[in-house]
């Protein structure tokens, strides 16, 4: 297509319907969209078109990870096939609610022996990526001073078979081999963070409390608590018909 075709905004129907052929995989449509539009953003930004016709086209695939948290008992599941190096990333994520990407990347230097201290990597912006200051709870500190003791070649917390840090796709790769040999349906790695948003919840955790650990924003927590991970709501529920029978019982 000319430049003079790409900026015309008819183009965009066009594009649309290109995604559209392959909306029988919505989530490769998507991808497709996405792609487009960003081969666009950089053209705009690098002044060869003054319009990018593909900006906020919205999404065919919906996923809808309301209520999915992993319990105690997907947790045993996992580890029951998984191997060592893929069971250690559990804890890190179920008592710190960082994304994969950031765990992946943590170093023994990161961790004091009382605190994990890391700038996450994603965010609006530099302001959108924020440090935090995680205490390390008594589990997760039990395995991270265990595995201090064995002699380690990798900078990083969570190593590979070989040792060596973990690349990403290698990492997602193993988990999702290890989970295929469950019977577990529909969890991913990322809702582990979600778990652990939950978790704190019902351990009566506050908003700000919770936010000060996984470092989503308070608006986004609550967010999560009352739209996205609501695993706990019965819990929950239980956890509050139990004090109002302790009041009025």
């Amino acid at each position: 297509m000319p430049i003079g075709a790409i900026e015309d905004k008819r183009a965009r129907g066009d594009f649309k319907e290109f995604r559209d052929s392959f909306s029988d995989t919505p989530r490769k449509a998507d991808y497709i969209w996405t792609t487009i539009a960003r081969v666009l953003s950089v053209a705009k930004d690098r002044g060869r078109i003054s319009v990018n016709v593909c900006e906020r086209g919205g999404r065919l695939y919906e996923s809808d990870r309301s209520e999915i948290v992993w319990s105690a008992e997907d947790i045993r599941a996992f580890c029951g096939v998984a191997s060592v190096e893929l069971q250690a990333a559990l804890p890190l994520a179920l008592w710190t609610g960082q994304r994969q990407g950031d765990l992946l990347r943590l170093t023994w230097k990161d961790y004091d022996g009382t605190y994990i201290r890391m700038r996450q990597s994603k965010g609006r912006g530099n302001k959108g990526r924020r440090r935090v200051t995680i205490p390390v709870g008594p589990p997760l500190k039990a395995a991270l001073d265990a595995a201090l003791k064995e002699e380690r070649s990798a900078v990083t917390i969570l190593v590979n078979s070989f040792g060596r840090p973990w690349t990403e796709d290698g990492f997602r790769t193993s988990w999702d081999k290890a989970f295929k040999k469950t019977s577990l349906k529909d969890l991913h790695f990322h809702d582990l963070r979600g778990t652990a948003v939950t978790r704190l919840a019902l351990s009566n955790c506050s908003v700000p409390e919770i936010a000060s650990i996984t470092g989503h924003s308070m608006k986004t927590v609550q967010e999560i608590l009352d739209a996205h991970y609501l695993g706990g709501r019965l819990e929950l529920a239980e956890s509050a018909i139990k004090k109002l029978s302790e009041v009025y019982g």
